[in-house]
């Protein structure tokens, strides 16, 4: 046998004999530790309702989380039955206060009326943190893709033109539909230079497809992703233009993760 092959066996070997060594003479309050304590959170009592440290950003009775992303005046969607609905001739809305690092609950409905194909059928988009240049932020895509075929970049589920999903989880329109999102934002150092890239996990209708994936930068629809600094930024919902029924949102809520 090669002497180099029985050296290494034997100092692989003298390690693990000597960690288990090391191990026997531990006890095992050596390796616990009870500081910091971990906050108490009381969960929803179902599915999708809020934790008792959640921001509620929308319960179905007012905007007065949201605005207007056009001119920061009140938000104008339409409020009926809980939820809103896209009022496509005031635009995109955007949460008011603005977050870094959180997990995020959000839930959809497609119009049973649905009409179109491709990208214009059912078309919205969740943006994880909106900025006021390039792309606009970091898209979520929201998009009927039950039984209707897009680019795989572009469909439901997508980080949009960046990240394919992992299935396609749709159900049928005129469903609610629901989005669980952990968003850790890019990280810049004191000299301007990107220090981690964005992150992301999202579960589509209790479905993972996007599992802590990193993003090149904005999402755009022409071009190239990259990276601007900015800091911390409100969340934006959509208002596209396709000329298909416009969309459901309900039950939004938010946990800062910082």
């Amino acid at each position: 046998m090669n002497k180099v092959i029985i050296f290494t066996a034997l100092l692989l070997g003298a390690s693990c004999t000597s960690e288990a060594q090391q191990g026997q003479r531990m006890r095992p309050e050596e390796t616990e530790y009870y500081s910091p304590v971990p906050p108490v959170v009381t969960p929803g009592s179902s599915y999708g309702d809020a934790p008792s440290d959640a921001i509620v950003l929308f319960d179905g009775r007012n905007l007065d989380q949201w605005m207007s992303s056009n001119d920061s005046t009140s938000a104008k969607w339409t409020l009926a039955d809980n939820a809103m609905t896209v009022n496509k001739s005031t635009g995109d809305i955007q949460t008011k206060s603005t977050f870094t690092d959180f997990q995020l609950h959000i839930e959809y409905r497609i119009p049973s009326n649905i009409t179109g194909t491709g990208q214009a059928r059912g078309n919205s988009g969740i943006f994880l943190a909106a900025l006021p240049w390039g792309a606009g932020g970091y898209e979520l895509q929201v998009l009927d893709n039950y039984k209707n075929t897009t680019y795989v970049n572009g469909q439901v589920g997508s980080m949009y033109k960046q990240a394919v999903p992992l299935a396609n989880a749709s159900r049928k329109p005129g469903e609610w539909q629901t989005y669980d999102v952990v968003w850790t934002a890019p990280k810049w150092n004191e000299n301007g230079t990107l220090k981690s890239l964005a992150r992301v996990t999202v579960l589509h209708n209790n479905v993972l497809v996007q599992n802590n994936v990193t993003l090149l930068g904005d999402t755009p629809y022409i071009g190239m992703p990259s990276y601007r600094k900015h800091g911390p930024a409100p969340i934006k919902l959509q208002s596209h233009g396709d000329k298909s029924e416009p969309i459901s949102y309900r039950n939004i809520w938010l946990r800062p993760l910082q």
